[in-house]
């Protein structure tokens, strides 16, 4: 292949640098581009207005962070050949590709049981055949049956280039600061034993500081009551145009891709155990951010009035109330608030479930049962994070938190 170097002038980390034509063809791809009309956080941006990110600005930056940890494994004798650097540069770079429009927001709504990571590994494979083979160590990485495990830790795992790169980004685009992580210095510090990933001693704090900000970002941004209520107002849109057209209703949608979707009826029975099959990826990869809006935007005017008074409120930021607690809230509670939704929409107060129901949410800073962080001290001994003499990140912080919630429309109430 002829050499290639192209530079992306990114505003978190400056000047991003492609060397490899595969890399290059790749984001080039039609599949790839598509990235650019999906918020990276969804409806963050209703409250944080600058977070108008996008999934392709989020993978450039991982990216951007695995060329670097790769650099420094490479630069402490960590044997990387050629063909898994360049394998672990396309894992990185299509880790995300088979998001959805307004990605975790829709995910199982539009294709129910389809995971994006199922659709992410679809695309590679079917990118794999268009490219003559030149992605399988990519895709031995991403799958984890690579055999040097790091490199699969650097994709995904407790401490890997997604979550960093999101934490830095998303901190970057909503001016949240408790966010901001010491990227550069995890990086720095990373090390290899035994073909696990594991940091150097003297990154403790900055790994310590990396899950506090994870825990908080996910608390005051990506779980925000108002961000909850918009996203729950869109599941809840999409549920109920599905409902109509299998009773037969005219719901167009602005699009064929997502007219497609929205009629397709799944049955657990494709790749992956959900209805979604390989043959269906020319037409998801047509789907965005813009077709779902736009269809939104179309049915305010739907003669379902359900439908329509769903859809006017979150084109107006006329967004559901959400209360958060640690406990259930009473059934009585969420009947009383039925019930006066039904009243003054005039519906029934079955179909007033859409404007008034409780659901969960929850998150862990730091799971020692799952993949670990193990931190390698100068003696050679190895030891979990959690595990760390006066270290910030135990059992207390290790356990899931959980909060309920309350969405009802609050015309119904005074703000």
């Amino acid at each position: 292949m002829p050499a290639v170097r192209k530079i992306i002038n990114d505003p978190v980390y400056g000047f991003i640098t492609i060397d490899h034509p595969l890399i290059l063809q790749l984001i080039s791809h039609p599949w790839y581009q598509r990235l650019r009309n999906i918020h990276q956080m969804a409806f963050a941006h209703l409250v944080y207005p600058g977070a108008v990110h996008s999934r392709l600005h989020h993978s450039l930056g991982a990216y951007h962070l695995m060329c670097t940890a790769l650099a420094e494994l490479k630069s402490k004798d960590i044997a990387i050949t050629p063909e898994e650097e360049l394998g672990a540069k396309v894992a990185i770079l299509l880790h995300d590709i088979g998001h959805g429009p307004y990605s975790h927001t829709l995910e199982n709504e539009l294709i129910p049981d389809a995971h994006h990571e199922d659709i992410s590994l679809l695309i590679m494979h079917k990118l794999n055949e268009q490219y003559n083979g030149q992605l399988q160590t990519a895709i031995d990485i991403f799958t984890g049956v690579h055999p040097k495990k790091f490199l699969s830790q650097l994709v995904s795992g407790q401490l890997d280039v997604d979550r960093m790169d999101y934490l830095n980004r998303d901190s970057f685009f909503t001016g949240v600061a408790e966010g901001v992580i010491g990227y550069d210095r995890i990086l720095k510090m990373l090390a290899v034993k035994n073909g696990e990933l594991l940091v150097e001693e003297k990154a403790i704090y900055s790994i310590e500081k990396f899950l506090v900000s994870r825990r908080l970002m996910y608390w005051q941004v990506y779980l925000h009551k108002t961000v909850l209520a918009a996203e729950m107002m869109l599941v809840k849109i999409i549920r109920r145009a599905k409902q109509l057209i299998s009773q037969g209703e005219d719901v167009p949608a602005a699009t064929p891709a997502l007219a497609y979707f929205l009629t397709t009826d799944y049955h657990p029975s494709g790749e992956n155990g959900s209805g979604f099959t390989e043959d269906q990826l020319p037409i998801f990869c047509q789907l965005d951010d813009y077709d779902v809006m736009t269809t939104i935007k179309n049915w305010c005017s739907h003669s379902d009035k359900i439908l329509s008074l769903l859809c006017r409120s979150l084109v107006e930021r006329r967004l559901f109330k959400v209360k958060l607690q640690a406990e259930p809230f009473p059934d009585s509670l969420v009947a009383s608030n039925r019930k006066a939704a039904a009243e003054e929409a005039g519906i029934s107060e079955a179909d007033a479930d859409y404007f008034a129901f409780t659901g969960e949410t929850s998150n862990t800073t730091y799971n020692p049962g799952d993949e670990r962080i193990n931190i390698l001290f100068k003696d050679g001994t190895i030891r979990d994070i959690s595990k760390v003499d006066n270290a910030l990140i135990q059992q207390n912080l290790s356990g899931t938190v959980k909060k309920y919630y309350i969405c009802y429309y609050r015309g119904l109430w005074p703000a």
